[in-house]
């Protein structure tokens, strides 16, 4: 646990470190940002053609009101706390593989539905927004995150115990009644 602690940690440090650095906002995190802010609006644009993005920003055409997709709002930091997590943890290639994948798809596939939900709760009540953007979706993130984790978590616990019975002593001998696992060690 310790060592998981301090691995998870250490690995919060690099990935915060990396999306933070010229490099990684150049060409990770605005990138990402803005690609986000065009796919929210393409996904509007099926009921509501209003809906336009230039840049980070999602804009509604008809009344003005927009949103801006900042740091903590594009799903960065929680995929990384996701990542640093999976990626911490003691698990084979193929389970980190799919606790990241799957993990991915689900953690910006509720940051798409809370971008979209704050831009149309933002054109209805401007007090309800800032209720919902500060206090409500930013717990739904990372709960999403820890929920994903603990899913993945669970997997790859069971996928063990599951090798553990199927392989686990199948070379020792059998137990005898004393105990000592020697088929000539019987008792007289």
């Amino acid at each position: 646990m310790v060592r998981f602690l301090f691995t998870f940690l250490l690995l919060l440090g690099v990935f915060f470190g990396l999306q933070l650095t010229p490099w990684g906002q150049d060409y990770f995190v605005t990138p990402w940002t803005t690609g986000l802010a065009h796919f929210c609006a393409q996904l509007v644009a099926f009921f509501d053609e209003s809906a336009v993005a230039n840049g980070k920003i999602l804009r509604n055409t008809v009344n003005g009101f927009a949103v801006s997709i900042e740091a903590g709002c594009n799903g960065v930091e929680a995929t990384l706390v996701l990542l640093a997590g999976v990626l911490a943890f003691p698990s084979t290639f193929k389970q980190k593989l799919w606790g990241l994948g799957v993990g991915f798809l689900a953690v910006q596939g509720v940051n798409v539905i809370r971008i979209i939900s704050l831009f149309y709760i933002g054109q209805w009540n401007k007090t309800a927004f800032d209720w919902a953007h500060l206090y409500i979706w930013q717990a739904l993130i990372m709960i999403d995150v820890l929920v994903v984790f603990l899913i993945w978590l669970n997997r790859v616990i069971k996928s063990s115990k599951l090798e553990d019975d199927a392989g686990g002593d199948a070379g020792a001998p059998p137990s005898t009644p004393g105990g000592t696992g020697s088929p000539s060690a019987q008792p007289a």
